[in-house]
């Protein structure tokens, strides 16, 4: 189908920076972007849409997330870490079925459909459910089966966590039109036995993966870590090769110098998650700090457990406002950064070279923001108003692959009453 988007709003990039391109136009043809410019095409269209009062931009890529944790969103509010996860967090899950996990995938589709993320990358167990979830919904997504280890004795061919996790990517990787990528997963250095560790990232190595861990986000891992093995955990990653291949980063809050500049050296990525890190109190990352070292930070929102929700145009704010208050200096972030880093270099993490920004031959991946809110006039900075101003509810179409996914309230592809009956009787078991 080609669509003609008319009198529209567009952030485009160049280089580092955005700007707005006023009452143009932007082409879909399938699902890739065809055209953009301030001219009329002179073609013919399937569909036309007026766009005025909206800026388009590209989707949002949450770069670190446990979509079914929105089962528990609110659980264990108010207390550190390693208490919510280990007391609150952990018994619960112990009792999920796929049932369950299913129910919660769909509910963090429409959360982020109508939020304006196009792309996620997800950690949490029975994945096959959220790979049905997300193969119905239209989004992408880069998903994961957590490898853990807590037994010293456990080997690797004993190791049902690595047995599945090597299924899922020879079963969906670059599934759905490529929709589907199948990512790596080690849980965190202070869940895995280094023999599983090592085990399991030789095989990701061997298939050229792409490794997602939690890494550094409270000081008492950090400082654990260093006790039980003489090593940071970043040291303890790259010494087992965890490095080698492709990987990124959630947290990274407690990173030592040294460790910059492995990630630097190596090209890991960070995914910041401003939010969930101030809630469970764990500190405040060195964003600036690896920005200014050449790494590669993207944004992300963490389960909704620890967050309380999926809303990336929170983070996108939080992450604009926390480091200059943090560092006591206005211009250590911006609208320019910010936006780029919940875009662009989310696109980067996932390893999608086609997306994360809008320009002829990318992936039409677009949502479309509305100026109408009292909270969104006057739009004299757009670039601001997205960054400081907007909020998720302002989203008003969601674009995937050049298939409208959402629009003015409406989902097109999932069933919004079916999955808050399936939520009820869910929550209705768990904690009933």
């Amino acid at each position: 189908m080609k669509i003609l988007f008319e009198n529209a709003d567009i952030l485009l990039r160049d280089r580092d920076k955005f700007s707005v391109l006023e009452d143009g136009y932007l082409a879909v043809d399938g699902e890739r972007i065809s055209y953009i410019g301030s001219e009329k095409p002179q073609e013919d269209f399937d569909v036309i849409k007026d766009m005025s009062r909206r800026i388009m931009m590209p989707g949002l890529i949450n770069c670190h997330n446990h979509s079914p944790m929105v089962l528990l969103r609110g659980v264990g509010s108010d207390l550190p870490l390693q208490q919510w996860l280990f007391d609150t967090v952990f018994p619960i899950e112990d009792r999920l079925t796929a049932e369950e996990i299913g129910a919660g995938s769909r509910l963090a589709l429409l959360e982020m459909i109508a939020g304006g993320t196009v792309s996620f990358s997800d950690m949490y167990f029975e994945p096959e459910t959220t790979i049905e979830a997300v193969a119905q919904s239209g989004l992408k997504a880069n998903i994961t089966r957590p490898v853990q280890s807590f037994d010293p004795d456990e080997t690797p061919d004993q190791s049902y966590r690595m047995k599945e996790a090597l299924e899922l990517y020879n079963k969906y990787n670059n599934s759905f039109d490529g929709r589907v990528l199948i990512d790596f997963c080690i849980h965190a250095e202070y869940t895995c036995t280094e023999r599983i560790a090592k085990a399991f990232i030789d095989e990701v190595n061997d298939r050229k993966g792409n490794l997602h861990i939690h890494l550094s986000e409270t000081k008492k891992e950090h400082d654990e870590c260093i006790a039980k093995y003489g090593k940071t955990p970043t040291e303890w990653f790259n010494d087992l090769g965890g490095f080698d291949s492709s990987a990124f980063a959630a947290h990274c809050v407690w990173l030592e110098e040294k460790d910059m500049e492995i990630f630097h050296r190596k090209n890991v990525s960070v995914i910041h998650n401003p939010t969930s890190n101030m809630k469970l109190a764990s500190g405040f990352a060195p964003v600036q700090k690896m920005l200014d070292k050449g790494i590669n930070v993207a944004l992300g929102t963490d389960g909704a457990s620890s967050n309380n929700n999926l809303n990336m145009f929170e983070e996108m704010h939080m992450a604009a406002v926390v480091h200059n208050g943090y560092d006591l200096d206005a211009t250590v972030m911006n609208a320019d950064t910010v936006l780029t880093m919940a875009t662009v270099n989310g696109a980067k993490v996932q390893r999608r070279a086609d997306c994360g920004e809008l320009k002829v031959g990318n992936k039409a991946d677009i949502i479309a923001v509305s100026l109408d809110k009292p909270h969104m006039r006057p739009a004299l900075d757009k670039k601001a108003l997205l960054t400081y101003s907007a909020q998720d509810s302002d989203v008003v179409m969601t674009m995937v692959d050049g298939k409208i996914l959402y629009e003015n309230g409406e989902y097109k592809t999932l069933d919004k009453e079916k999955i808050y009956y399936d939520i009820d009787k869910a929550v209705k078991k768990l904690y009933s």
